[in-house]
């Protein structure tokens, strides 16, 4: 549903995106995730057709968004971090009025999609008087009344209280199942391991894509923590445990780096009940997405 081939953008001699190789399927979340600066945004102006990009091609919805661009617009909503709206209009008639832009012929979907977003019961109230998180919704109404099989969200909860935020997640959740292309440019890092099937980190270049527990084997690879009933005699030394790539003790734990430990950790637990160590549990490691983020971007270097 989309696709970029070498996309970039130059703002004079500044990078702002290079190289630029992604795609999202149908029925895909994919988070785009970068520091301040690193190309997030204009990406997301570039895949809407809002700018022109210096070099390189992409395609929505399978048309090319350099030379069909009145084909690309109507398959595409977006929600930007500060959507703006007619502040003196009601809910209903700034939905209907971006409806007839979009040339929408079902009377019903302004009715529909007010609903889909929980607004409803707001309908009649002038937008100046929402709470940032229901002009939110809003901004998802406008994004959703024209139907279109992809969507482009830029923060699409930043500023929001928690409850709102979750109704928001909730919402991307239900329309990622309705088969749509979502790409989800967040800072919120628990955001986008909770609703991102794929997760891309770009710093002006893309550094890496991939599925969170991919790209947390990728860095980090496998760690199996082991809980003594008491610390051992001894430290233990990969002569003991030749199998293991890896192996330390903090006081009562062991720390064993592994391939494959669904296959060796029986192994590994025989060994140590053969060293006199009293097993109490076995856990694997659970690196954050957070790490993988930070590991990446203090890099710079493509995984």
């Amino acid at each position: 549903m989309i696709r970029t081939a070498s996309l970039s953008r130059y703002f004079g001699d500044r990078p702002a995106v290079v190289d630029l190789n992604l795609e999202v399927q149908a029925g895909e979340v994919l988070g785009l995730l970068g520091p301040n600066g690193a190309g997030k945004t204009t990406t997301v102006r570039m895949l809407a057709g809002l700018l022109a990009p210096t070099s390189g091609e992409a395609w929505v919805a399978g048309h090319n968004l350099r030379h069909e661009p009145e084909k690309v617009r109507p398959k595409i909503g977006i929600v930007s971090e500060n959507p703006g709206f007619y502040k003196r209009l009601s809910v209903r008639r700034n939905l209907q009025f971006f409806a007839d832009l979009y040339g929408v012929k079902d009377s019903q979907r302004v009715e529909e999609t007010l609903a889909l977003v929980g607004l409803m019961g707001r309908a009649e109230e002038p937008v100046a008087t929402l709470s940032k998180g229901l002009r939110q919704r809003l901004a998802l109404a406008r994004a959703l009344v024209h139907d279109p099989p992809v969507l482009l969200l830029d923060e699409p909860t930043s500023g929001l209280d928690p409850e709102a935020a979750k109704e928001v997640r909730d919402l991307l959740s239900e329309l990622s199942r309705a088969h749509r292309a979502i790409l989800l440019c967040t800072h919120n890092l628990a955001e986008a391991e909770r609703l991102c099937q794929r997760i891309a980190v770009l710093k002006t270049r893309l550094i890496a894509v991939g599925r969170p527990d991919e790209l947390k084997q990728r860095l980090f690879g496998r760690r199996v923590v082991i809980t003594l009933a008491q610390p051992l005699s001894r430290p233990l030394t990969k002569s003991d445990l030749p199998f293991v790539h890896e192996i330390s003790s903090d006081g009562n734990k062991v720390y064993a780096a592994i391939d494959d430990p669904e296959r060796n950790n029986p192994v590994l637990i025989r060994r140590l009940v053969e060293l006199g160590a009293e097993i109490v549990y076995v856990t694997e490691e659970e690196r954050t997405l957070e790490e993988v983020y930070l590991e990446l971007v203090e890099s710079g270097d493509a995984a």
